[in-house]
C-alpha cells in the first residue's frame, strides 16, 4: 500500500467490500430488518453510509431495490445532518466524487444522479413521515429517539415501494421494548460490533480510556460491547415504566423548580453537576422537564448553566444540596444571578433511602416525563441499593429526587432533610 499513489490508495480505501467488518456486511436472506447492533465507534455510521450508497448504485453486493425512494431517520434533524449527512463517516463522505449526491439542507433531501432521492426525518415528529412512501429506510442511533415507538410505527407504514422494502436500524441498545421485539422477529437480520472491532480506526487513548473506565461495566457492555443489558437486578426505575407514563410535552404547571447536585470539586475529574428540572400541575401530577447536567465543570460554569434554566422555564426556586460546599454553593449561585430564590437543603440519609419515596411516586403514575433525557433514565435504571455499576456518582438523579421532594414530600418528613 505505501507504495501506491495517493489515487490508487484513495481507490482501495473506498473498496469497502474488501475492508469491511463481518458485522458490516449485509446479512444474506430474505429479511425486512437489519439490526446492526454496535458499541460507540463501532462503525455503525460507515455500514449505513455504504448501505445505502451500494444500493442506490446497485452495487451486486448490496442486492436490495430503492424504488428510488428512502428514508434518513434520527433523532433530531441535526443528528441526521451532521452524522447521516455530513459525518466523516456519512453519506456525502463516502461517495466517490463523481458520484456524490446534491444536499439540499433547506428542503431536508438528498438526491442523486440517477434519481433517487433521500428524505430527512427526525424521531421528534413522528407524524412528519405521513403521506410519504419509501423502498428504502436507514434508521441511525434508534435507541435515542424521543418517540419511538410512534416514529418506528408510522415508518412502517410508510415503507411500501418496490419489490421488497428493507431497513437498517444502526444503533447502540438500551433494554428497550421495541428493541427486543425486533431481535426476535423473524423478519429481522441481527449483527453485532464492539467498539474494539474497529480499533484501527480509533484514537489508542480512546480505546485504553474506555476499556480502562468502563470495561466489565454494565455500561461498559452496553456502551462498548453493543449488549443488550437487562434491568439492573433491584433498581428502583425500570425503562418500560418510565416510557409508559411519558409524553411530549407538559400541561400548565403551578410549580418549577431546578434542583442541583453540585459536585464535591471542580477539578476536571470531578463527578458530574446534576442539574434537573420538574414542575407540579394542578391536578397533583409531577412533570420531568429538562436534564441539564454539565460533566467536569467549573463552579461558574454551573451556575451559569442553572441559573439559565432558571429564566427559561420561568421557575419559581432553585434547590441546590450543600452536603459537598457548605455556604459556597449559593454564593456561586448568587454570583451567577443574584436574584435567585436559592432554597439549600442538606441530606442526613443515604442516596437509596433518599430515593425510595420518589421511586414510589413513579409507581403510583405520579410523575411523568415531558421529553426523553436518556442518560437521567440510564441512572435511574441502574440504581440499586450498591449504587451504579462501577460505583458512578448518581449526580443527576440526586437531582431529580431533589427537584421531586421539593415539589411532593417536603412536608412529609421523607427523605430526612434539614433546610439550611
Amino acid at each position: 500500500m505505501d507504495s501506491l499513489s495517493p489515487g490508487w490508495r484513495e481507490m482501495f480505501h473506498r473498496d469497502w467490500p474488501v475492508f469491511l467488518h463481518d458485522p458490516q456486511r449485509p446479512p444474506e436472506g430474505d429479511w425486512r430488518t437489519w439490526l446492526a447492533l454496535g458499541g460507540r465507534g463501532a462503525g455503525k455510521t460507515r455500514t449505513g453510509a455504504e448501505w445505502l450508497t451500494g444500493i442506490v448504485h446497485e452495487d451486486p453486493h448490496y442486492l436490495a431495490d430503492s424504488a428510488g425512494r428512502i428514508a434518513l431517520i434520527g433523532e433530531t434533524f441535526q443528528d441526521v445532518r451532521q452524522v447521516m449527512i455530513e459525518g466523516q463517516s456519512g453519506l456525502l463522505s463516502v461517495q466517490r466524487k463523481d458520484r456524490k449526491p446534491q444536499w439540499m439542507p433547506s428542503r431536508r433531501l438528498l438526491q442523486w444522479h440517477n434519481g433517487a432521492v433521500a428524505q430527512v426525518f427526525s424521531a421528534n415528529d413522528p407524524d412528519g413521515l405521513r403521506g410519504n412512501q419509501f423502498g428504502l429506510a436507514w434508521c441511525d442511533e434508534l435507541a435515542k429517539w424521543p418517540y419511538l415507538e410512534a416514529t418506528w410505527n408510522m415508518l412502517q407504514f410508510c415503507l411500501r415501494l418496490g419489490a421488497s422494502p428493507r431497513q437498517l436500524v444502526t444503533t447502540t441498545p438500551r433494554p428497550l421494548r421495541l428493541l427486543k421485539k425486533l431481535v426476535a422477529d423473524p423478519n429481522t437480520a441481527v449483527t453485532r460490533s464492539a467498539t474494539l472491532d474497529n480499533r484501527h480506526h480509533l484514537a489508542s487513548s480512546f480505546l485504553a480510556f474506555v476499556t480502562g473506565e468502563y470495561g466489565g461495566t454494565r455500561l461498559g457492555r452496553q456502551e462498548i460491547e453493543g449488549e443488550i443489558i437487562e434491568q439492573a437486578e433491584g433498581a428502583l426505575w425500570r425503562l418500560d415504566a418510565i416510557d409508559a407514563l411519558r409524553l411530549k410535552h407538559a400541561p400548565p404547571l403551578m410549580r418549577i423548580v431546578i434542583a442541583v447536585d453540585p459536585p464535591a470539586s471542580s477539578s476536571q475529574t470531578s463527578d458530574a453537576c446534576g442539574i434537573v428540572a420538574a414542575g407540579k400541575a394542578a391536578d397533583g401530577i409531577c412533570y420531568v422537564l429538562a436534564d441539564a447536567t454539565l460533566e467536569s465543570a467549573r463552579p461558574e460554569e454551573w451556575a451559569n448553566a442553572v441559573a439559565c434554566l432558571y429564566r427559561r422555564l420561568d421557575a419559581d426556586c432553585v434547590v441546590a444540596e450543600v452536603n459537598q460546599g457548605g455556604e459556597m454553593v449559593r454564593s456561586v449561585l448568587m454570583q451567577a444571578d443574584a436574584s435567585l430564590p436559592v432554597h439549600m437543603v442538606r441530606a442526613s440519609r443515604g442516596k437509596w433511602l433518599r430515593a425510595e419515596p420518589v421511586a414510589m411516586l413513579y409507581a403510583r403514575g405520579r410523575v411523568r416525563h415531558a421529553g426523553t433525557f436518556r442518560q437521567l433514565e440510564d441512572q435511574m435504571c441502574d440504581f440499586t441499593a450498591d449504587g451504579l455499576a462501577g460505583g458512578r456518582s448518581p449526580d443527576r438523579l440526586d437531582a431529580l429526587v431533589w427537584a421531586l421532594h421539593e415539589l411532593v414530600l417536603k412536608n412529609r418528613g421523607e427523605p430526612k432533610i434539614r433546610a439550611t
